[in-house]
């Protein structure tokens, strides 16, 4: 099937989307190293560790309360140091549970009033959790920015569903790349650079008010480039689509089934973000790391994927990027279960950042080859539902077994889960034809044409 678009449009659009996103993850992935710290100086404020202070009645010392109630559970103790970092990982779970709400009706939106419309809809509501962010002297507010962010982030999969509005089926896979792409670069270097604007002092009621503030220049910024740069790309809005008689209309053949490909993306990423949350605990208990080692794990981990992501996983069809993903994340998993030296944790790091360059753009890409032109966003939007569903559930499932049995016990129950993952990819899913019709001039045709 040809284009929706011409060339030239293309090529801008996906300059458009490559920028807007790559701002907007960058603003997204400043608070990541910033949860502890900033968790600790809400708890200080409103729940003190102190038992001479007196009792708070706070939103913040009520859930502190039930986590002690959680944690006694827990056949192993659980120091009070990791009280921030359990906090933090429900409020992260807390986000991806509302996103894994909101997606569906984003996605229903994008394919009613347009992609466009959708997004700045959606960049309306980050504005505002980011300026709930900036206000932020007390944890409540902080907790209503979450709500808010968690409910209105619409960009990557609106993002998505522009992708593949404006690409063929040959061209399709290498799109979804470019925005995997965006994704690397963005945990390689945003978290560094969120640590960096805490460390400078404005406001005295919020330590993190310089790093808010520039996550919100961020957001209005690209803000402000799509409302100027980015066209509608729906095509039954742009007057492109071929379906303008009923005759014409040809159903779409389905190779593989959206239910399968929402259980793969579910089950994948409830075990690969457990894995993912766990991974600090892990390499503090086993080599001692601090914050700053963890953060350069973390960015060699963004580093190889943008690499990857640039110079293979664009040239690869979808289901072979999938398939390499879960093979390589199966392999990560049995590794961290029995490592015992740096070397080994870095080999299993690669893998981790070969599964981080190649799954979700490749199921991204599956999905939109079943999918009309008028319910890509919908069908896109459950998907990454189903997603956020699990990588809500995955960390607090994950790290309950790695506390209540150890290391060895959950990160094989992990494999284990992974393996099925991996049979039914490998067993399961079929390649769309329109997937591997392209040749290589095509395929170079459309590399040379991406930014």
């Amino acid at each position: 099937m040809a284009p929706a678009v011409d060339a030239a449009t293309r090529k801008r659009v996906l300059r458009v989307i490559f920028v807007s996103l790559l701002l907007d993850l960058l603003s997204f992935t400043f608070i990541l190293p910033l949860f502890p710290k900033l968790l600790e100086f809400y708890r200080n404020a409103e729940a003190p560790l102190d038992a001479s202070a007196p009792a708070s009645k706070t939103l913040l010392s009520s859930l502190l309360g039930y986590l002690n109630a959680y944690k006694a559970a827990f056949a192993r103790p659980i120091e009070s140091r990791y009280d921030i970092v359990l906090l933090g990982g429900a409020l992260g779970s807390l986000f991806s549970l509302l996103q894994a709400f909101a997606s569906p009706i984003i996605g229903h939106l994008s394919d009613r009033h347009g992609r466009r419309t959708a997004l700045l809809a959606s960049m309306t509501g980050n504005i505002l959790s980011v300026l709930l962010w900036v206000a932020a002297v007390d944890f409540r507010t902080f907790l209503a920015s979450r709500v808010v962010g968690g409910l209105s982030e619409g960009n990557i999969q609106i993002a998505t569903a522009i992708a593949t509005d404006i690409s063929d089926d040959t061209s399709r896979g290498s799109t979804m790349a470019l925005i995997g792409a965006c994704f690397s670069i963005a945990f390689t270097f945003g978290p560094a650079l969120g640590a960096y604007l805490s460390s400078i002092p404005t406001v005295a009621a919020n330590p993190f008010a310089t790093a808010a503030s520039f996550s919100l220049f961020l957001i209005v910024t690209e803000t402000v480039y799509l409302w100027f740069s980015l066209p509608e790309t729906l095509p039954k809005l742009t007057g492109t689509d071929k379906k303008s008689t009923k005759s014409e209309t040809k159903p779409i053949q389905r190779t593989n089934s959206h239910f399968l490909l929402n259980l793969i993306h579910f089950t994948f990423l409830l075990f690969f973000s457990g894995m993912e949350f766990s991974l600090p605990f892990m390499t503090y208990d086993l080599f001692g790391y601090s914050s700053a080692s963890n953060g350069r794990l973390l960015g060699y981990v963004g580093l190889v994927a943008s690499l990857l992501q640039g110079g293979v996983t664009r040239r690869l069809p979808p289901l072979l990027s999938v398939k390499t993903g879960v093979l390589a994340c199966l392999a990560a998993f049995a590794m961290l279960g029995r490592i015992t030296t740096v070397g080994g944790l870095y080999l299993a790091a690669t893998c981790l950042a070969t599964t981080s360059a190649t799954v979700v753009s490749g199921l991204n890409a599956l999905s939109s080859f079943e999918a009309s032109e008028d319910e890509r966003g919908r069908k896109l939007g459950v998907m990454r539902s189903w997603g956020q569903l699990g990588r809500g559930l995955g960390p607090v499932l994950f790290t309950s077994v790695y506390w209540w049995a150890g290391r060895g016990t959950a990160y094989t129950i992990g494999a284990t889960g992974i393996a099925v993952v991996s049979a039914l990819v490998l067993f399961g899913l079929k390649t769309p034809p329109g997937s591997i019709k392209a040749k290589a001039k095509a395929v170079s045709k459309v590399e040379k044409n991406e930014l």
